[in-house]
């Protein structure tokens, strides 16, 4: 039987940093329809560092790191979701459940009543899944070149 797991990292570990460059080379990578390189991963992260989340959450699929969700707190009810990822290969496996699930626990413990995300046209899953699981889509709420849907969900 193939289970998820999802516990808490640290964001700065090397764990955490790993699975960050991962997501983000699949982001980049999709974008550009070409492999990403180092340098833009790394441009990626100074452009919207990772050190301002309140929580970090890895997923593992039969102990494998396959995913992660964090969330910054935006105002004293209000988290926003960052870095949801889910490794292609296992798409599709109930991990992104999982994590969104995971994240929402975690924002509620912080006092978050609210939860919110942005996302680009081309991660259709992404929009698919967020729209599954109550997620509505809302005005954008940043000026992020790559915020081309917002999403919101009252917890």
């Amino acid at each position: 039987m193939t289970s998820w797991t999802v516990q808490p990292e640290p964001v700065d570990s090397p764990l955490a940093v790993a699975v960050i460059r991962t997501y983000l080379a699949d982001i980049i990578e999709r974008y550009y329809g070409r492999p990403a390189t180092s340098d833009e991963v790394d441009q990626a992260i100074a452009d919207d560092p990772t050190d301002d989340l309140a929580v970090f959450l890895v997923a593992r699929r039969d102990g494998v790191v396959r995913g992660c969700v964090g969330f910054r707190m935006v105002g004293p009810e209000s988290a926003e979701l960052k870095r949801m990822f889910v490794d292609p290969t296992v798409r599709g496996t109930g991990g992104g459940a999982t994590l969104l699930s995971a994240a929402e626990r975690a924002a509620v413990s912080f006092g978050a009543t609210v939860i919110r995300l942005d996302t680009r046209s081309d991660l259709v899953e992404a929009r698919a899944l967020y729209a599954r699981h109550g997620y509505r889509e809302v005005a954008p709420f940043n000026d992020d070149r790559y915020a081309e849907h917002g999403f919101e969900k009252r917890l």
